[in-house]
């Protein structure tokens, strides 16, 4: 068999991931662009070069045995961003679920092992492909070696043979050795010979051959002052030059046969690209690959109910409604089950919703019900004119506030994470995609009454486990009653004016049309906008603009690139116009339009209560929390939802600046506290805190940078995201930072302070006892440690302002009940509140909503809400 190894240099790779795609985090917070930018050139290298071996080198350490020779060595380079830091534990996991031996040598680089294991396998016969990011190891390159160099980007590669090398620079890859000897280099701090560049050391290696004949015949050379040069730094580039030598004796203690590559652990695979939210990597896995196969279970005993008869029924029940469209406002029922103290029972859907007696029983406040997903069940039955009442307990929410960070797929998840194993997943049960069905009646009657089982066995240990816990008061008295709250406004809905919404989409096909038109006549011809291709030779080749980032098909043309080329000619201005419009035209025009209900001209989005780790709440189908605004045209697509009767008008209250007041209070600062007291604009005083000025003195600028840095510190940033968002160095970021630590001591000491609590517990509150677990905060790899740090300092503050909102969402629906008004809470968008209400009602909310929404709890800084209203939600604006 011939064998072919593949040698990768892991920190560069993972490096040029980062730096070459955007920022992107998973649904927990967790950065995630190194890691996919990684996983997917891994997956590329596999399909491309399929070796028989393959293994992955990281640096050890920041110290090496370079270090003795020259402690300066790689001395000038910047620390890395912690966005990348936090992401290597994951890229080393995603090598181990892909069964690729990984290796690193104390004192040693990547490089040393790379080119250790690069001899010793041409010596056994091997083919070798070395793929970096790093010039530097050109020089191993032979034979029997090609050394495949990232350009920029991750997606295209440059591969060196002897022969490419004397191509392109006239030199063996030996002399690539001599030639960073006498140039140096910059981001390994190897001084070389100041003066030399690239052309001078590569005229004198072509006449001289190596670096020591060259200074054996220094009179030899051309050039007083070069010779001066030469002569002077003799000693410095014969070190340079020992500096920039990868050895190929470094002391590894792995053998070749180790790396031997057959398949991945597939199942490890899906369980991690799941947890990183790579789906499109997991849709190129296939629809039922990865499924686990589960042991068969015991028989259950049920009845089956072909009446509903009053003796059904107990004090207390547990009653599981199975819809198995995620969009339950759409899709029917498929049965349901009942367990009681008198048995298990299995009530086909048209059995219940035909019967009085169950409809008298579901709307009966006094027979206690415990159910999965209290809203889900809600909405499901009200679609039957069954409006639930009762509900005692939701396993799905206690679940969840037990602990945010477990997925929740389905009630086998939840069952099997507290040791209920005599339940099938819903994937194994019903199948997935194409291939799902629905069971016999006979079976699907046992999977139901299983799924009532669960929900009877585990409701008296998940309280238990919420009083010990201190979270019983989170969970009975916010969670589950807001979660018919969220049922109310999600069956109300929200009206939508079609014909709003058609002559909006009709005015930005026309707008398009404009800078389409605009575009050609600035490119000097027609192509096709959309087409990165096409693009890319109109912009770099035709109007020779500067190349910022290639990828394998040509130029990268993606919005990061055209925003730093906006200055360069006016047609960037013009695409990126172009884009957003196009997105707001197929993402929220025709998207809207997709899922109005032709019946009511409402749209129904689902509200989502149990999957943010800080308690957010997050909406889907659609997604009405997304709406772009920063944009005039976006924000006009909230001209399109009305109120939905004649004679009411949209009413809109948005809590000012919350999370900085959380953090006032929380922080305990003096400074921030009297900010907010006097009611002074907080981002003006901390511009006037940092740079030590008068408030006359505040440019738009100080008090631009003092906004970042007060919401960067509630969302844990680092100088390195300070210095993106507001394009400046790291080292000017690092230092706004430290000055806005040094104003607000306070702050410093909260964050140090939440750091050592949350090392002792292991997890992090809101003021309302909500946990979020954080097992990471005292691992021994610095990177995860300093990720949960951050984690550990935001979450207070981001789940705090998240469990006011919803507590302020209860108090209104009270209030508004007691005071019998007919004004209707629609929407809870991020810090917002959004209601329709008739115009007569419209003073009583102006005195009503502040009150409540600013007294819903008591913080040491006064919370502050602000109004408007109109005819549209965009007139409440």
């Amino acid at each position: 068999m011939n064998k072919k190894l593949v040698l990768i240099d892991g920190n560069s790779i993972a490096y040029r991931a980062f730096f070459a795609l955007p920022l992107l985090n998973n649904d927990k917070g967790i950065h995630t662009n190194a890691v996919y930018g990684f996983t997917m050139m891994l997956l590329r290298i596999l399909e491309d070069e399929k070796p028989s071996h393959i293994m992955v080198a990281f640096d050890a350490g920041k110290t090496t045995f370079r270090h003795k020779t020259f402690s300066e060595y790689k001395g000038g380079r910047q620390k890395t961003p912690p966005e990348l830091s936090e992401q290597f534990p994951f890229i080393r996991e995603v090598l181990d679920a892909y069964r690729i031996k990984r290796y690193e040598l104390e004192n040693y680089e990547a490089d040393d092992i790379i080119g250790t294991l690069s001899k010793k396998a041409e010596e056994d016969g091997y083919e070798v492909k070395v793929i970096s990011g790093d010039k530097d190891l050109t020089q191993l390159s032979s034979e029997k070696t090609t050394v495949a160099i990232t350009k920029k980007g991750i997606t295209e590669i440059e591969e060196y043979t002897p022969e490419h090398i004397k191509e392109k620079y006239g030199l063996t890859p030996k002399q690539i050795i001599d030639m960073k000897g006498l140039m140096g280099d910059t981001s390994d701090n190897i001084p070389g010979v100041p003066g030399v560049g690239e052309k001078t050391a590569i005229k004198l290696l072509t006449e001289f051959g190596t670096l020591e004949k060259l200074l054996e015949s220094i009179d030899q050379v051309s050039g007083k002052k070069l010779k001066e040069k030469l002569e002077e730094f003799k000693d410095q580039a014969i070190m340079s030059k020992e500096l920039a030598t990868i050895t190929l004796e470094a002391p590894v203690t792995v053998q070749l046969d180790e790396f031997e590559y057959d398949e991945f652990d597939r199942d490890k695979v899906v369980q991690l690209f799941k947890e990183l939210g790579f789906n499109s990597l997991l849709d190129k896995l296939g629809d039922n690959e990865g499924a686990s196969v589960e042991e068969p279970l015991e028989n259950v005993e049920y009845t089956t109910v072909k009446e509903v008869t009053e003796e059904l029924f107990a004090t207390e029940n547990a009653l599981y409604i199975e819809v198995l469209d995620d969009n339950y406002h759409y899709a029917d029922l498929v049965g349901i089950s009942l367990v009681n103290e008198k048995g298990n029972f299995f009530i086909p859907t048209n059995v219940a919703i035909e019967s009085s007696v169950f409809k008298a029983w579901a709307e009966n406040e006094a027979s206690k019900k415990i159910v999965y997903d209290a809203k889900r069940t809600e909405v499901s039955l009200r679609h039957h004119h069954i409006h639930l009442k009762g509900i005692e307990f939701d396993l799905l929410l206690a679940a969840y506030i037990m602990n945010p960070a477990e997925s929740v797929d389905d009630i086998s998840t939840t069952a099997k994470r507290y040791g209920f194993t005599s339940i099938s997943s819903d994937e194994a049960f019903y199948g997935k995609g194409a291939k799902r069905k629905i069971p016999e009646p006979e079976q699907l009657g046992e999977h139901l009454v299983r799924k009532g089982l669960v929900l009877q066995d585990l409701r008296d240990k998940l309280e238990q486990e919420l009083k010990s816990n201190e979270q019983f008061e989170l969970y009975y008295d916010l969670e589950l009653p807001l979660s018919l709250i969220l049922a109310d406004m999600e069956s109300c809905g929200i009206k939508v004016d079609m014909d709003r919404l058609h002559a909006m989409g009709e005015a930005i096909t026309e707008q398009l049309s404009t800078i389409e038109a605009r575009i050609y006549d600035l490119a000097g011809e027609s192509f096709n906008i959309n087409s990165p291709k096409q693009l890319g030779v109109i912009l770099f080749e035709k109007l020779k603009l500067p190349v910022a980032k290639k990828t394998k098909t040509g130029y990268s043309t993606s919005a990061d690139v055209l925003e730093k080329l906006e200055e360069e000619h006016e047609i960037i201005r013009e695409i990126l116009n172009y884009r957003q419009l196009g997105k707001l035209q197929s993402t929220y025009i025709e998207g809207l339009l997709k899922v109005i209900n032709p019946t009511t001209n409402k749209v129904h989005t689902r509200f989502n209560q149990a999957l943010t780790q800080t308690g957010r709440l997050s909406s889907t189908d659609p997604n009405l929390q997304n709406i772009p605004i920063r944009l005039e045209e976006g924000r006009k697509i909230r001209q399109a939802f009305i109120p939905s009767e004649e004679g009411w008008v949209i009413f809109a209250a948005d809590y000012s600046q919350i999370e900085l007041r959380v953090l006032a209070h929380i922080a305990n600062d003096e400074k921030l506290i009297e900010a907010f007291q006097e009611g002074l604009d907080i981002h003006t005083k901390t511009a006037m805190d940092v740079f030590h000025v008068s408030k006359e003195e505040v440019t738009s600028n100080m008090r631009r940078h003092a906004k970042a840095v007060n919401f960067g510190i509630v969302y844990g940033i680092s100088d390195y995201g300070l210095s993106q968002s507001l394009n400046i160095t790291r080292k000017e970021a690092g230092s706004f930072i430290e000055r806005y630590l040094q104003s607000y001591p306070g702050v410093k000491e909260y964050m140090e302070e939440i750091v050592k609590d949350a090392k002792q517990k292991g997890f992090v509150s809101t003021l309302l006892h909500r946990r979020r677990y954080i097992p990471e905060i005292t691992s021994r790899n610095f990177n995860l440690r300093s990720f949960a740090e951050r984690t550990a300092m935001n979450t207070p503050i981001q789940g705090s302002a998240a469990d006011i909102i919803k507590k302020a969402m209860i108090d209104m629906a009270d209030r508004l009940k007691k005071e019998n008004l007919k004004s209707r809470l629609l929407l809870s968008v991020h810090d917002e509140l959004i209601f329709e209400a008739p115009e007569e009602e419209i003073e009583r909310l102006k005195e009503i909503v502040p009150d409540v929404m600013e007294h819903t709890v008591e913080l040491k800084v006064p919370l502050k809400v602000d109004y408007s209203y109109g005819p549209t939600w965009f007139d409440a604006k």
